[in-house]
């Protein structure tokens, strides 16, 4: 029974070795966010007041603000994350300084995001 256990502690050991993402995994996932985001924006941009009268015509808006929302959502935490992980805090005085940075750093990119429309 102990072979047994060791063999599957081992199997286990293998099976969840950490993977290291590709390098430029964070630059590909944010160029897809920017580009829903834009997507969204646009179909948001075309879309006539008009056609607000038939209820059958609000999926495509509505649709594009919860995609447009979640995805500079993600943008916005994902810049903001890369910036803090090049700022890693040097004790525990360090930890307010960081989450007020952080902060900034969501805001910045935030403003960013909504000012280019």
């Amino acid at each position: 029974m102990t072979e047994a256990a060791h063999s599957f502690e081992s199997l286990l050991r293998e099976a969840l070795t950490p993977v290291e993402p590709p390098p430029d995994l964070a630059e590909r996932l944010e160029s897809t966010l920017l580009s829903i985001t834009e997507l969204a924006a646009d179909e948001l941009e075309a879309w006539e007041l008009s056609a607000m009268r038939d209820p059958r015509n609000w999926v495509r808006p509505a649709a594009a603000v919860v995609v447009g929302s979640a995805a500079g959502t993600a943008l916005v935490i994902l810049r903001a994350r890369n910036r803090a992980k090049h700022r890693a805090p040097a004790g525990i005085s360090a930890v307010r300084d960081s989450a007020e940075s952080t902060i900034r750093d969501i805001s910045r990119e935030t403003r960013k995001l909504l000012g280019d429309r």
